[in-house]
């Protein structure tokens, strides 16, 4: 670069570069779809996919949230576990929000990487709101927790049975490929039931959304955003119920 031609005794400042949009650094409400490995799993085992997508998100999601808690606690002295569980769900719900609008796919693949997305969404969500609440959100329980509070089990026994044999059956495969068409599509269907149970909204509501032009922006916004306040607050009670220091009530017989 040549130096500027001064004018009148003061320095022409250098032109400066076109510009360049910013690269978006993620954005605390832009939902983010999971991992491909993940996706080959329950692709590959699409009976056992929330128990497989409850695993693989503690392993990934569950040190962030920790790194979250302690930076959110470091910056913010004396912040509460409820006002920061606050912060946690007003950022996944606007999440929520918008995880209909990721895939940009239609029909039956689209409806499922869209319902994908909400439950990854969530299970996001309930990990920060125990970190909010001091509950380690990396620990091996955490998996339970997540298939009990989404209602995919009723009981933790019954969950984590299931996460042990999905841990089991983990193996690889390529989303959306092999195998026959039919075939194929019977387990994409199973696995949009499986992915829209865990995330709380019906599969047929997603699969309208994604039909009828304009649905998706009224009834996906509305659906998603239903189904993970209800899920924080349960996750809410949990967990409140449990932080460090706290002694739960008397069980009576």
């Amino acid at each position: 670069m040549t130096d500027s031609t001064p004018v009148d005794g003061q320095p022409v400042p250098a032109p400066r570069p076109p510009a360049t949009p910013a690269e978006p650094a993620e954005p605390l409400d832009a939902p983010e779809a999971p991992p491909a490995r993940l996706w080959d799993r329950m692709r590959d085992d699409p009976q056992y996919a929330p128990e497989h997508l409850a695993l693989e998100a503690v392993r990934r999601l569950g040190p962030e949230a920790a790194r979250w808690a302690e930076r959110a606690r470091a910056e913010q002295p004396g912040i509460s576990a409820e006002a920061l569980a606050d912060q946690a769900v007003r950022r996944f719900v606007n999440r929520a929000r918008l995880s209909g609008a990721v895939s940009g796919a239609a029909g039956l693949p689209g409806a499922v990487i869209d319902v994908g997305v909400l439950a990854w969404t969530q299970a996001r969500m309930v990990l920060h709101i125990a970190a909010a609440y001091g509950v380690e959100p990396q620990h091996t329980d955490r998996a339970t927790d997540l298939l009990v509070l989404q209602k995919v089990h009723k009981v933790a026994e019954t969950a984590r049975l299931a996460l042990g044999v999905a841990a089991g059956r983990e193996r690889a495969g390529a989303l959306f490929g092999g195998g026959s068409q039919p075939a194929l599509g019977r387990v994409m269907l199973k696995l949009g039931v499986r992915l829209a149970q865990m995330a709380g909204v019906r599969a047929a509501k997603r699969m309208f959304a994604k039909v009828v032009p304009g649905a998706a922006i009224i009834l996906g916004t509305w659906a998603n955003s239903s189904a993970t306040k209800d899920l924080a607050n349960r996750s809410r009670a949990l967990y409140a119920q449990h932080r460090p220091g706290v002694v739960p009530p008397p069980r009576h017989p």
